[in-house]
């Protein structure tokens, strides 16, 4: 448990975390105009009269907007709207150029819903959705050395959902796994690549204490800038730490705005928090209800890719992997594609994942590689695996040589294999011979090894393995070596 939850209950006191997270959706333009929807532009590239809020414009909404937070929905089990309404949520920044936020208010898109966490030792298995809505984005303020603020109003009118739980999570740990997860399902979706550095997934988080037992909750302070997942649990400790603080030394504790500085690791306060009266939401009047119907409906989920937990379900209960392996293999949408495939054309699920856990991610990491990137098809690398399950190949040279060699071509491993010469050596009387000569070689550590020193097996082993040049069925070769050595 983390030790600040731990501190916090000695004192009679308990957590409450709620999280409100933006996901910028990888449509092609923005939510209700045209204009493109890219992070690469010159500044103020990407806008138009409809996303710079010129008066008598009027915004049309973008279709797959729509579709994208319904799929969301979907994955999280949540209630989809059939019918959508929009609203106006009225506040001044420079960098929102209408004077307005175009959201959803009182019919969010999706309403309730769970997201599993993924690990172990949290809390609770699952955090709560309270509701998913649409929204625009506002714009980028942009503060130079000099002490000026630019505006970018690229970003005005990206499209966004925002995912709100219910206060429920007990947690910094289970916040920030919250999170990953989050990041996980949009990505298997296909609907973000929720980069945090690049802000297209963000989180804001609501935090408050009160006395175990407690049915009123405590004063809650909001909490921003959190661009990490490691930020999010850092900034939630903190934020805990001296509420808990205030609290047995009688202090109030405002209702916040607070900012988190990662080069501290605490909060500081930014403003009061307003209100839901002080945004003056009122209806949208220049967009007309969106209405969901149930073929359409249907039609989405029918079409939807898989989310993780899907996956981690199968790979768990009928590939009977570990939690380890099913971690590795589902943290990229990819890599869990790459290796359901795979498992469709080798019978050993074991020896596939730990082909891909072990030699193919050291591959990728030192080439700087996605597995799609890889060139080498499940085909291809279940013909490989075939070999090692079947011990005509051993590890080491499928490692060192045919993998990098199916990097160069399109061959087989099998033709890499048999043009190099590189199938293991399984002849009883070839392997027998190499073992024998080995000992010969090596009297005083056979000798040392029959009076109690069974480490020199390791020795043996390599020498013979380093006679067959690799090729040696290092199964059978034990087994001569034992035979020999211990008769």
């Amino acid at each position: 448990m983390n030790k600040v939850i731990t501190k916090l209950t000695k004192a009679g006191f308990q957590t409450v975390v709620g999280l409100e997270v933006h996901v910028q959706l990888n449509t092609a333009s923005k939510i209700f105009s045209s204009d493109p929807n890219t992070s690469d532009a010159a500044p103020n590239e990407n806008i138009s009269v409809i996303s710079l809020g010129h008066p008598g414009t009027l915004p049309v909404l973008n279709k797959e907007v729509v579709e994208k937070s319904i799929l969301m929905g979907l994955a999280c089990g949540s209630e989809i709207t059939r019918v959508n309404h929009f609203a106006r949520k009225s506040y001044f920044y420079p960098d929102l150029p209408k004077g307005y936020q175009t959201t959803q208010d009182k019919t969010p898109i999706c309403m309730g819903g769970t997201v599993e966490l993924f690990g172990e030792d949290f809390q609770q298995p699952r955090v709560e959705l309270h509701h998913i809505h649409m929204e625009e984005d506002a714009g980028k303020s942009i503060h130079d050395e000099e002490g000026s603020t630019l505006i970018d109003l690229n970003r005005a009118g990206t499209p966004l959902i925002e995912i709100v739980t219910n206060p429920s999570i007990k947690g910094p740990d289970e916040a920030a796994a919250f999170l990953q997860e989050i990041r996980r399902i949009v990505r298997f979706l296909g609907i973000s690549e929720a980069n945090m550095e690049n802000g297209e997934l963000r989180c804001d988080a609501n935090i408050s204490i009160m006395p175990i037992g407690a049915t009123v909750l405590g004063n809650k302070v909001e909490v921003k800038n959190m661009n990490s997942f490691g930020n999010v649990r850092k900034a939630i400790t903190h934020e805990l730490e001296r509420q808990l603080e205030m609290a047995l030394s009688d202090q109030y504790i405002d209702i916040e705005t607070r900012t988190f500085d990662p080069s501290t690791g605490k909060t500081a306060s930014m403003r009061f928090k307003e209100t839901m009266n002080d945004y003056r939401y009122f209806p949208c009047p220049d967009l007309p209800p969106v209405v969901i119907d149930d073929p359409y409906l249907e039609l989405l989920r029918s079409n939807m890719a898989q989310a993780p937990q899907a996956f981690r379900k199968l790979f768990k209960t009928e590939y009977q992997l570990s939690d380890y392996d099913v971690s590795l293999l589902t943290e990229e949408r990819e890599t869990a594609l790459y290796f359901h495939a795979l498992c469709e054309l080798v019978a050993n699920k074991k020896t596939a994942a730990n082909w891909l856990n072990g030699a193919v991610k050291g591959l990728l990491n030192e080439k700087d590689l996605t597995i799609d990137q890889l060139g080498i098809s499940a085909e291809r690398m279940a013909g490989l695996i075939d070999l090692l399950a079947e011990g005509r190949l051993n590890n080491t040279v499928a490692t060192h040589t045919v993998l990098p060699a199916m990097l160069e071509n399109d061959l087989s491993a099998l033709h890499i294999a048999e043009s190099q010469d590189l199938l293991s050596v399984d002849n009883a009387d070839t392997l027998e011979d190499m073992v024998n000569d080995v000992l010969l070689s090596l009297p005083k550590e056979v000798e040392a090894f029959k009076q109690g020193k069974k480490k020199l097996m390791g020795l043996f082993m390599g020498q013979v393995m380093k006679k067959s040049q690799g090729k040696a069925d290092a199964k059978q070769v034990q087994e001569i070596l034992n035979k020999k050595l211990n008769g």
